[in-house]
């Protein structure tokens, strides 16, 4: 299969290919084809040929806004791998970042926070469940179409009472909303994440003060809800207000609560099963987008339990 790539320069060709073909030699071994070029003109011959075609045209996809490196190259030829190949192309894009939408579950996903006003995500560690939602939420923000960002996130692992713990609000939830954070610095940079934090444009919240409150032109992020009680789950909904939306991220297999039946997030999950203005997007191990070995780790747990 002869194969043309659109590239502008020979720096984009270099990051597609990887120093030495090193990227090349990935995608070769890894999808048992052979793969030729001059410039960029590809020859790929091999019974995953069609395969290796979209690897690369998807990595020269994203050699428009970064320096592709070894793991973007083995995360896409996972994704394509799959027998259950994402039908379209579902992306976001911030200032900083161009997210690339990994499994047909986390396409699936981002389409429904476009859609829907309220969408839980429910799934293993490691699925882009809350990356993807703060992604999002960035994406809305910059394109004016909510005001701030709200994140929120139960603090009972701990085990400890906020109002124990050191600090003003938001030194309280910080431990706790650390992947949040991390997500944030990477697609507005520390300096920019710090003052929407002065500005309250991006406000980080407890759950427990949360009551009260309607939250309108807000994207509204809950992490770890399989951590909420049944209500402060129903709290939480009803504090949506006009034109925003809120996500609820959780793995209902991680519940630290003391009677773990009472998990608002379960609870959820059966009572507003029927509300088609709702959606609830699962997640399973084949989402995973972190190390190889972390897909590996979370099958044998399920297979052990």
């Amino acid at each position: 299969m002869n194969l043309t790539l659109e590239i502008d320069s020979s720096e984009q060709l270099a990051s597609v290919c990887g120093a030495f073909d090193r990227h090349l030699d990935t995608i070769a071994k890894s999808l048992d084809v052979q793969i030729n070029n001059k410039g960029e003109d590809f020859t790929i011959q091999g019974d995953n040929q069609h395969i290796a075609v979209r690897v690369l045209q998807d990595l020269v996809a994203l050699s428009n806004s970064q320096i592709i490196q070894i793991h973007d190259v083995e995360m896409t030829i996972k994704v394509y791998s799959h027998q259950d190949l994402p039908e379209r192309v579902v992306n976001i894009k911030t200032k900083r970042k161009f997210i690339h939408i990994r499994s047909r579950n986390q396409q699936q996903y981002v389409l429904d926070i476009k859609k829907k006003d309220c969408t839980f995500g429910i799934g293993p560690a490691g699925t882009g469940k809350t990356y993807l939602a703060v992604a999002r939420a960035v994406e809305a923000l910059e394109s004016s179409e909510v005001r701030r960002i709200v994140l929120v996130r139960p603090a009972v692992e701990a085990g400890e009472k906020l109002g124990f713990l050191p600090g003003d609000m938001t030194e309280k939830v910080d431990p706790y909303l650390r992947p949040i954070y991390d997500a944030l610095y990477e697609m507005l940079g520390f300096d920019k994440v710090e003052k929407l934090l002065e500005k309250n444009i991006i406000e980080v919240a407890p759950l427990a003060f949360m009551r009260g409150r309607t939250l309108n032109e807000a994207f509204i992020i809950l992490d770890e809800a399989q951590n909420t009680t049944i209500p402060q789950m129903k709290m939480f909904l009803t504090r949506l207000g006009f034109a925003s939306k809120m996500v609820i991220t959780g793995d209902i297999t991680q519940i630290d609560l003391a009677n773990p039946k009472q998990s608002g997030l379960i609870h959820a999950t059966k009572v507003l099963a029927n509300e088609d203005k709702i959606s609830f997007c699962h997640f399973e191990t084949k989402d995973v987008v972190r190390h190889n070995l972390v897909q590996r780790i979370v099958s044998a747990y399920d297979k052990f339990e």
